[in-house]
């Protein structure tokens, strides 16, 4: 399995042909709420097993923070340790922007995925929250 940075047309297609996927057909996510105006100016990262894509996130500064989001993996390939891949490459080229250095990273979590967040030092913060009709909680960490 390797996890790359998107550079290309070509990846960013099947990054969004996996969120397309995931989100919109499997978890019946709007499109106008999964696509936004951060598409542009996040870092995305495209994952494979083999040849095969098999998930996707991406990351970006906020006024809040460093904001990890849209982790996707298809469904064939869960268990293979795609999203633990997909965390550890996010947080370490968080880790290696100096521009991260001392933000507080965090994300919204689907309810199924916390445990996972929380192998990397992630804690819930706050209530529940709805977005997109989906359960989640806010995550954070600081590095």
């Amino acid at each position: 399995m390797q996890v790359e940075k998107v550079l290309t047309k070509e990846q960013l297609n099947t990054v969004f042909k996996i969120r397309e996927d995931v989100f919109v057909i499997e978890q019946e996510v709007d499109p106008s709420e999964e696509y936004d105006e951060f598409e542009s100016t996040s870092t995305h990262f495209l994952a494979k097993i083999g040849e095969q894509p098999a998930g996707t996130a991406r990351w970006r500064f906020t006024d809040k923070g460093v904001k990890l989001e849209r982790f996707a993996v298809l469904k064939d390939m869960r268990g293979a340790g795609v999203g633990y891949a997909l965390v550890q490459a996010v947080i370490s080229d968080i880790a290696a922007s100096p521009e991260a250095k001392g933000k507080k990273l965090y994300l919204h979590a689907q309810l199924d995925a916390m445990p996972l967040y929380s192998k990397f030092g992630f804690s819930k913060v706050g209530p529940m929250f709805e977005e997109c009709n989906i359960q989640h909680f806010k995550m954070e960490l600081y590095l």
